[in-house]
């Protein structure tokens, strides 16, 4: 990809709504073959799906890693982050990392995302915000309930979705990180997600059912024995508000370091910004 097409994608991501994304942290998983005697030991697919987010916020905290990858018009862009996440006060920080150009530099700063019930704050936004504020979002007003805005999808919200988790096939044993996990495949339905979904959540998850192309979701999840996510892959499709065109969007969440000690600080009201925000312009 040369530069002009560079800074096509980083418009594009804007385009559907990206502000900034995680990766790094976790490993990835080994493949394994589906172990036909412990079939057996996961009667109800579906159920276990279902109890996903309950495990995470049973766990308390844990370290995050994410990856969005969003492809468009024969261009890819994959934003990535780390950070943690407290399950049980749904707080969560994460450092999103931007494409790097062409020449494997750097070209925006990384952007600080604080997660909150019902809120997204960021800093080193750009777009005329000043360095020392914060932009701070409410969920429910995005057309995609915050699973694709923040360049990463909030990790309770992605198990929240599996709440509305209608088929899924239990593909056998595998490992992520060194954990022995059972690995899920399936489709969500974001209607039925945001009728099961804690208070916080119902609202975002009912506004992704209608501002996603389709409201079915596609993942692959990994669950370790306590039923807790360890990695969740999602794919979305979101449609480009101004073309009209349909954005791929796959999401991955790397969960890892449970009980870790999270202390998440929400911003003051005077370090929030409360300027128009230059909508298009990337991060930098």
């Amino acid at each position: 990809m040369d530069l002009r097409q560079h800074r096509r994608a980083g418009r594009t991501v804007l385009a559907v709504g990206i502000m900034l994304g995680l990766g790094g942290g976790a490993a990835g998983c080994t493949g394994s073959s589906a172990a036909a005697d412990d079939v057996k030991g996961v009667d109800d697919p579906v159920a276990a799906l279902h109890r996903a987010a309950d495990a995470l916020r049973d766990a308390g905290t844990s370290k995050a890693g994410t990856s969005m990858e969003m492809a468009t018009g024969g261009t890819r862009v994959t934003i990535r982050g780390k950070g943690v996440y407290d399950y049980r006060h749904r707080l969560g920080r994460l450092t999103v990392v931007l494409p790097e150009d062409p020449t494997g530099a750097s070209e925006y700063r990384p952007i600080t995302e604080l997660l909150a019930p019902g809120a997204l704050f960021m800093k080193n936004r750009g777009a005329g915000v000043p360095a020392d504020k914060w932009v701070r979002v409410e969920t429910a007003t995005l057309s995609d309930g915050n699973l694709v805005t923040g360049g990463a999808t909030d990790p309770y919200v992605a198990a929240e979705v599996l709440r509305g988790t209608r088929t899924a096939t239990y593909l056998g044993r595998t490992e992520v990180g060194g954990t022995a996990v059972r690995h899920f495949r399936g489709t969500a339905d974001l209607n039925q997600a945001a009728r099961y979904a804690s208070a916080e959540d119902r609202a975002p998850l009912a506004a992704a059912a209608k501002g996603f192309a389709m409201a079915e979701v596609v993942f692959d999840a990994y669950l370790d024995d306590q039923g807790r996510v360890r990695k969740l892959r999602q794919r979305f499709s979101f449609v480009n508000g101004r073309r009209k065109t349909a954005v791929a969007v796959a999401s991955t969440t790397l969960l890892y370091g449970f009980g870790v000690p999270v202390d998440v600080r929400l911003p003051r009201p005077g370090d929030i910004y409360a300027g128009r925000i230059a909508e298009n312009e990337p991060p930098h």
